[in-house]
């Protein structure tokens, strides 16, 4: 009979980097009494909880108000809030610019690409020649609230642009933020011709990539909320904010442990205050849209696999054939790099960059100038 000893030893498991770093703090704590260590532990935990508490209220106390005057609106729905606001139309223009569609999410408000007189996307825009007409969605009223996200493409995505060829008379470059980029991804299918290129930042696509826990978390957040979407006809900023708050329970404490270290007066802290103020302006989700996501794009991943229809018309990538950048955050916590990926690799000929910066960061952070807002404004540049 063989002896199965002899046979090939199965491959040694990788170390696992948390029993060092336990291997570590047992030597560091080999000789300290435990009482002793007990008290540090309770008296850190205690300050560190007084720090949290002083930080949140410095912020609210904190005198920044957003005050920038709003860009005229060159259109406005005929249904709901949703308006058109032309930034070529501001002092800082530099003069009528190529005109530039930016759809941003549905969740949060649009203008955190015209966050501050510090830090707007929008306006830096405009001052390079462009003419950036972003379409801020508003909050859901009685008629939108049974909107679908047909709706919101078919209907008021493309009477906006309809309005905006009849205006500038010429075809715009569409960009598409997170949220909205698959919702700029689903106008350019139906409406390539009437565009001159599509730049989308931080949108996702494949809904699987990077996370396989997705998906059920997906599902079970959608069971949860369901008698609120049947009882308010939308999803409650609360809800969203918890779907957030899940991607990294730990963030709040760790930002805010951040600001109690900066100068109140600082421009620092008012540029925290000020994006702040933004995350915590958010506003409702249709229930239709609010089922379509959670369900259909985080729950079956339906734009990866080719489910995912827009008036009847599935979503396809591969067969656009308008150019294309896709600007994949390396350090994006809210859409794993992954998933953006694939939507830049499911392109033809898309152009792919990948800045070092996180999904927000991307178009707010100090750095912002230099790692996307520049090399987006040399792409869509060469395509005006």
């Amino acid at each position: 009979m063989p002896d199965k000893s002899t046979g090939p030893r199965p491959p040694e498991p990788p170390p696992d980097p948390l029993a060092a770093r336990a291997d570590l703090l047992r030597q560091a704590l080999r000789d300290v009494e435990p009482e002793a260590f007990a008290a540090a532990l309770d008296r850190a935990i205690a300050g560190r909880g007084r720090t949290l508490l002083e930080a949140i209220e410095r912020y609210r106390r904190h005198p920044y108000r957003r005050d920038l005057p709003e860009p005229p609106a060159l259109w406005r729905a005929r249904e709901g809030p949703a308006r058109l606001l032309d930034y070529g139309a501001l002092p800082e223009a530099t003069g009528p610019g190529t005109p530039l569609l930016v759809v941003p999410s549905l969740i949060n408000r649009a203008y955190v690409l015209d966050l501050s007189r510090r830090c707007s996307l929008l306006r830096w825009l405009a001052a390079e020649g462009f003419r950036p007409l972003l379409l801020d969605w508003g909050a859901p009223d009685p008629v939108t609230r049974g909107y679908t996200l047909t709706d919101y493409v078919a209907g008021t995505l493309e009477e906006a642009l309809d309005t905006l060829l009849a205006e500038a008379g010429r075809a715009p470059l569409l960009l598409g933020y997170c949220m909205g980029g698959l919702l700029a991804l689903a106008l350019a299918q139906r409406r390539e011709r009437d565009l001159a290129g599509l730049a989308l930042l931080a949108t996702p696509w494949d809904f699987q990539a990077g996370s396989s826990l997705q998906g059920p978390l997906a599902r079970a957040a959608l069971l949860a909320f369901a008698p609120a979407l049947e009882l308010l006809g939308e999803l409650p900023v609360d809800a969203i904010q918890s779907l957030f708050a899940g991607l990294d329970p730990q963030l709040a404490v760790r930002k805010f442990l951040a600001f109690a270290r900066l100068d109140p007066e600082s421009s620092r802290a008012a540029d925290f205050v000020a994006l702040e103020d933004w995350l915590n302006d958010g506003v409702p989700l249709s229930a239709p849209v609010a089922r379509e996501c959670l369900g259909g794009w985080y729950g079956e991943n339906t734009p990866a696999r080719g489910l995912w229809r827009i008036a009847g018309r599935p979503v396809e990538p591969a067969a656009l054939s308008l150019p294309s950048l896709v600007l994949v955050p390396a350090q994006d916590r809210i859409v794993p790099p992954a998933s953006a990926l694939a939507l830049g690799e499911a392109i033809p000929g898309a152009e792919i960059g990948r800045p070092s910066s996180g999904h927000i960061g991307m178009v707010v952070s100090g750095r912002a100038a230099e790692a996307v807002w520049r090399p987006l404004a040399a792409w869509l540049r060469a395509r005006a």
